[in-house]
């Protein structure tokens, strides 16, 4: 077990929503509360004695029961059952969860690729993988480093087969610009997928196109 993946430790328990994975360690915990709120803040209807107040899982914004009616599965926020979420939270969080059933296999089993850091000339021949908490990248050569998925700033896929209509293209690697923890300088790594192989081809190809899937809700998460 990686250091990264060591203080992540999680327990199983039950809550009024229902089995939650939550982490052992306060520190780690997320800052997830419910302000008190008088009227519903999508509808504005009041609540009372009969028009009960209910709060979205994921955004914890108060809504009645009209208005906060879906539930679906939230594992962005540990809970394993589905829960009750507002219209909007609920499409953001049934497109996670085709990720969480796709692409995330994809990113922990990891792809092989040619690394390059900065502006350096000299590739490695690394595996890189998303971390079983899944707040790192994780690249082994012979060197090793763990990217934290916050710290990253930019990424960028490389593709080649370009046609006019768009067409017929396939991932060959990509750019990320990162933050190293104590520096405010952006660290710069190319990946470019291996070519010994028509099989690390594909697999480095369906690997690229789970990140980018992945970069997407991370830019969208970073916007709610």
């Amino acid at each position: 077990m990686s250091g990264c993946e060591a203080r992540d430790a999680k327990k199983l328990v039950r809550s009024p929503s229902g089995l939650r994975m939550v982490p052992e360690h306060r520190s780690a915990r997320s800052p997830f509360g419910l302000d008190e709120c008088p009227r519903c803040m999508q509808c504005d209807t009041k609540f009372d004695f009969i028009t009960r107040k209910h709060h979205c899982r994921r955004c914890g914004k108060c809504f009645c029961d009209k208005c906060c009616s879906k539930k679906v599965p939230l594992p962005r926020m540990c809970f394993v059952d589905p829960v009750r979420q507002c219209a909007e939270c609920a499409l953001i969080s049934q497109k996670e969860t085709e990720f969480y059933d796709k692409q995330l296999k994809v990113l922990m089993n990891g792809a092989t690729f040619f690394v390059t850091l900065g502006t350096s000339d000299k590739s490695e021949l690394m595996v890189c993988r998303l971390s079983n908490n899944q707040r790192y990248l994780v690249l082994d050569g012979d060197g090793h480093y763990e990217i934290e998925i916050t710290q990253i700033s930019t990424v960028q896929i490389l593709t080649e087969g370009f046609t006019p209509g768009g067409g017929n293209t396939r991932a060959i690697g990509m750019i990320l610009q990162y933050k190293v923890p104590g520096s405010e300088e952006l660290t710069q790594m190319k990946f470019t997928a291996s070519q010994d192989f028509s099989c690390n081809k594909k697999l480095s190809a369906s690997w690229l196109a789970a990140m980018h899937k992945a970069t997407k809700l991370l830019y969208e998460s970073r916007d709610q």
